[in-house]
């Protein structure tokens, strides 16, 4: 597809250039879905964040919800520092330091108490 079908389709002229990094990626294996079973989260992050438009944060949601691994702390994410804050430290938003060190706790699974935090903050239940 060329970028003037792209963009007649909604997409921003920055996002169709996002778009064709990625694809530029997959094409030549600097980003290899086949691989990432065996490689750590890290390595799957920096393949992914090597990629224009895709960030840290972007990266670390696609290993949570998207390859299910158990143990990722996405420590930026606004919903996870406002959670900490109601829950641990009285409201006040938490130093990335203080969150690292209070998420040693909930190893292996950090993933899973990131999502029960933000649920937290929801009491609206949610259908999957």
């Amino acid at each position: 597809m060329q970028a003037a079908e792209l963009a007649a389709c909604g997409l921003s002229r920055r996002k169709v250039e996002y778009l064709a990094d990625l694809a530029g990626h997959f094409a030549s294996g600097r980003v290899d879905p086949g691989r990432w079973a065996d490689l750590g989260d890290e390595a799957v992050i920096a393949q992914l964040t090597d990629v224009r438009g895709i960030g840290r944060w972007t990266a670390e949601m696609f290993l949570i919800f998207n390859l299910l691994r158990p143990d990722v702390l996405p420590v930026d994410d606004l919903g996870l520092q406002k959670a900490v804050a109601l829950h641990y430290c009285q409201g006040e938003r938490p130093q990335r330091d203080d969150l690292l060190r209070l998420a040693e706790r909930w190893r292996p699974w950090r993933s899973v108490a990131t999502w029960y935090l933000w649920r937290s903050l929801d009491p609206l239940p949610v259908e999957y």
